[in-house]
């Protein structure tokens, strides 16, 4: 043989021994996920293996910049593909727990069904074997049974007095005038205890795990619906089916449902704060010059007076020539409001005056000042959906939100909000007259 022919003979040689060791690798692992006992290090106490990183066996729902939610949970099940014990062209699955749980996260709209979620997780989880016959494993969702709390209170404001009288440590006496001046010892088995803290309850807001009773929901139950009514603990539970497999997910509170709203209400409010000083500005610059454009008529009208009294009593002229002028004065005039009544197209008056001449000259200063008044009306109408939405789920948790100390914005921001919000809705009010107005006399004309 050649020298050329022994090189590629080594070459060969090289590379079969590389794929040799691969495919040893992998026979290796795949021995490992079936027969434990063949696992790296097996052979060692476990004092001396090395320690895993710990995982969270714990799920969480999570609250994004969007209506979304982020639900995480810990699935210790992982699939495997099973290759010895089948054909070379098929694939079968070996099931075995998964030691470094990989949460899975699974984005949910507060609206969707609890079905919803359960085929989201059924995807991600082999089929269990019942009666020889493989089938989906079923998704259970539990919750605390507020019904079996007993004397727990019923609004977050009950908690807090019950902790307060707890504290003081009233004497048996008076607690058995209160209770017997109350309801009986069991409490209205027909009234949900709430409290509304979430995973942030501690003490006695929180239910001991012994006293814990859960209670399971249906599946077309909406996924915020079951978030609300889970509130009252700290967690909730979903249950496989087939795998003795229970996951807890820590349930969010008022804090963390709203906690992107309360930002974003924040950082509108330091523009609304920004833009309402340069408005305000612009407003009282604009209400003065009417004002002064106000006194300047009153002061041509004593003017006009001074001269018709002058030339009527203190001239030859006298009243033949001042009362002609006067008349055709008149007449001008009431031609003059005549032509301002057409050009303006609403009810002569003063009011109607004064807006027309302020809003030219608000809309001249915005300019000057740089003031997007269509910017002006499309943040504070944000803002106070924003707000809306915030009170609505401070509602469902029953808790008692004080903007003004969360947010951190002056009284101005908020007059201004609720200023505008009023003025909405009574030009939504107006609207609406209007069209029923209108179709009034569009059926008058029909008949």
């Amino acid at each position: 043989p050649t020298q050329k022919d022994g090189y590629e003979k080594k070459a060969q040689q090289l590379n079969q021994k590389g794929l040799d060791q691969e495919e040893q690798e992998v026979r290796a692992k795949q021995n490992q996920v079936k027969r434990p006992w063949l696992r790296e290090d097996a052979d060692k106490p476990p004092a001396e293996q090395p320690q895993k990183k710990s995982t969270d066996t714990k799920g969480k729902l999570l609250t994004t910049p969007t209506r979304l939610l982020k639900l995480i949970l810990p699935l210790p099940i992982r699939v495997e593909k099973d290759k010895d014990n089948n054909d070379s062209h098929d694939y079968a699955r070996a099931i075995s727990p998964n030691d470094s749980i990989q949460p899975l996260a699974l984005l949910v709209h507060p609206q969707q069904p609890l079905s919803y979620v359960e085929r989201l997780v059924q995807a991600e989880l082999p089929p269990v074997v019942e009666n020889g016959k493989e089938k989906v494993p079923n998704i259970y969702f539990r919750a605390e049974d507020s019904a079996a709390s007993g004397n727990s209170p019923t609004s977050r404001d009950e908690a807090r007095a019950k902790n307060a009288s707890d504290k003081k440590q009233e004497q048996p006496q008076q607690q058995q005038k209160g209770s017997s001046s109350g309801d009986d010892e069991g409490g209205n088995p027909h009234v949900a205890a709430y409290s509304g803290l979430g995973h942030e309850a501690e003490g006695q807001d929180a239910t001991p795990e012994s006293d814990k009773k859960w209670v399971r929901w249906s599946s077309s139950t909406e996924m915020g619906d079951f978030i609300r009514d889970a509130a009252r603990g700290r967690e909730f539970a979903i249950e496989v089916e087939g795998y003795n497999l229970e996951m807890r997910v820590s349930v969010p509170s008022f804090k963390d449902r709203t906690y992107y709203m309360r930002m974003r209400l924040r950082r509108m409010s330091r523009q609304i704060e920004h833009l309402a000083k340069i408005k305000k500005e612009c407003d009282e610059l604009a209400y003065k010059s009417a004002h002064r454009l106000a006194q300047g008529g009153f002061a041509a009208l004593a003017t006009w007076w001074g001269v018709v009294y002058y030339v009527t009593f203190q001239t030859e002229w006298g009243w033949d020539l001042v009362e002609p002028v006067t008349y055709l004065v008149g007449l001008t005039t009431i031609m003059g409001g005549y032509l301002w009544f057409l050009y303006i197209s609403r009810d002569l008056s003063y009011k109607a005056a004064m807006n027309v001449t302020v809003s030219r000259r608000q809309n001249a200063l915005y300019e000057t000042k740089g003031f997007d008044m269509h910017r002006w009306e499309q943040l504070v109408q944000e803002a106070n959906a924003m707000r809306r939405e915030i009170k609505t789920v401070a509602a469902e948790y029953d808790v008692d939100w004080d903007e003004m100390r969360d947010l951190s914005y002056s009284k101005q921001v908020k007059k201004v909000l609720e200023k505008e919000r009023n003025k909405r809705g009574q030009r939504d009010d107006d609207e609406e007259e209007e069209d029923e107005d209108d179709e009034a006399e569009v059926v008058e004309e029909e008949k």
